[in-house]
């Protein structure tokens, strides 16, 4: 058996944030990372951004986030199959046994697959930076490729590799490309994006089930249409892999839950990233799945571990970039709340506020505004001050 004082779950960013945040305190101490990942933590915005979109963002330099400088230990291609609270024990799918003072889960999210599709080197459901290179392949090699969904990652990725000389189908379940998130407008600027640059749209169609061959991927849509091509790109979001924590019997809704310093039920166990319901100081009791909070929550998790005994305060942002559109926003950026516009530039340039029933504001977009989420913050912090006549011009480019 291999004993640590820290024992990380889970090789992603979060994992990375943790070990640095532990050796801010604790400059000596065992830490132990056991990831199903082949690959050492990296800065998985990449994947479905930078990495394609600009020929000078090198792996090594810029991705891989090289966690071997805290001097952690890594387990890597190994799951953990279930935690013994009592002997402070992880057990792995390989059989191995390891002791731990601290633990603390970071397992992400696992993507939802589509019916009948296997993941495949044909049917990515884009997640690890293994999926990213068979995608590399297939886009330099021009072929046909499918993007399921319209969410963050597939209009992503569908910018990219359509950017990339690869062919592209979008197929979106929402009538407009981004018509959950934006103003009727704004939606229909960014898919004219979509449009403009050679995507085909197959919108406001599912897919009811497909098969895959040696010679590529068969889609037939709830239509009946059918859509071939040489590979499928799965964007439909993920669902949080919390079946470890709950099988230790640890507190699980949305997510495992965790107090203001993220600590579990269990005062050895702490969780962070996707998988982590905390309270948010602004907008109360949430689930984040972000790179910022991936990045801040998993540094507090790692001073906590290393008994800092910190609340966690921050209140995360998240972004994304299509073509030559990109975004900032903090709190809840849905239709289902009421948009108040206030644009620089209509659909170039500005600020949406999503009111609630109450007039509320519980979002902040920032369109093309760069800079500005600590003013979102502040919004979302003062919102029930704040009337919606009072919101044009409060935050600027």
């Amino acid at each position: 058996m291999t004993d640590f004082r820290y024992l990380i779950v889970g090789g992603g960013m979060v994992a990375d944030a943790a070990a640095r945040g532990i050796r801010e305190i604790d400059t000596e101490g065992p830490i132990g990372i056991i990831s199903e990942d082949v690959d050492r933590p990296y800065a998985r915005p990449a994947l479905s951004k930078k990495l394609w979109t600009d020929p000078d963002f090198s792996w090594d330099e810029k991705v891989d986030l090289h966690t071997e400088e805290t001097g952690a230990s890594f387990l890597l291609g190994t799951a953990v199959t279930s935690i013994d609270r009592t002997a402070k024990t992880v057990t792995t799918s390989d059989g191995e046994t390891h002791g731990y003072e601290r633990l603390l889960l970071a397992t992400g999210g696992k993507p939802r697959s589509l019916p009948g599709l296997d993941p495949s080197p044909r049917v990515l459901d884009y997640r690890s930076a293994t999926d990213y290179r068979r995608l590399r392949e297939l886009a330099d090699a021009g072929a046909h490729v499918a993007v399921v969904g319209g969410s963050y990652i597939g209009t992503e990725i569908a910018s990219g590799i359509v950017q990339n000389g690869a062919r592209v189908t979008l197929i979106d379940p929402d009538e407009v490309v981004g018509g959950r998130m934006f103003p009727e407008d704004l939606a229909q600027a960014f898919q004219q994006r979509f449009v403009d640059h050679g995507v085909e749209l197959r919108l406001g169609r599912r897919v009811s089930e497909g098969s895959q061959s040696e010679a590529g991927v068969v889609l037939t849509l709830d239509d009946g249409s059918v859509v071939e091509a040489d590979a499928v790109v799965v964007g439909l979001g993920i669902e949080p892999a919390t079946k470890l924590a709950a099988d230790a019997g640890l507190t699980v809704r949305d997510g495992v839950v965790v107090s203001s310093t993220l600590l579990t039920d269990d005062d050895s166990i702490f969780a962070a990233g996707d998988i982590a319901e905390y309270p948010d100081r602004i907008l109360g009791t949430r689930r984040v799945e972000h790179v910022d909070n991936a990045q801040q929550q998993g540094r507090q998790a790692g001073r906590n571990l290393a008994d800092a005994d910190e609340t966690y305060d921050h209140t995360p942002m998240f972004y994304s970039d299509v073509f030559d559109m990109g975004y900032e926003a903090v709190g809840q950026v849905t239709t289902k709340l009421r948009p108040v516009e206030d644009w620089q530039e209509p659909t170039v340039t500005g600020v949406v506020y999503y009111l609630d029933e109450d007039d509320t504001v519980r979002g902040v977009l920032l369109w093309n505004v760069w800079d500005k989420t600590d003013e979102a913050r502040k919004v979302l912090a003062e919102a029930h001050a704040l009337t919606p006549d009072m919101l044009p011009g409060l935050i600027t480019p």
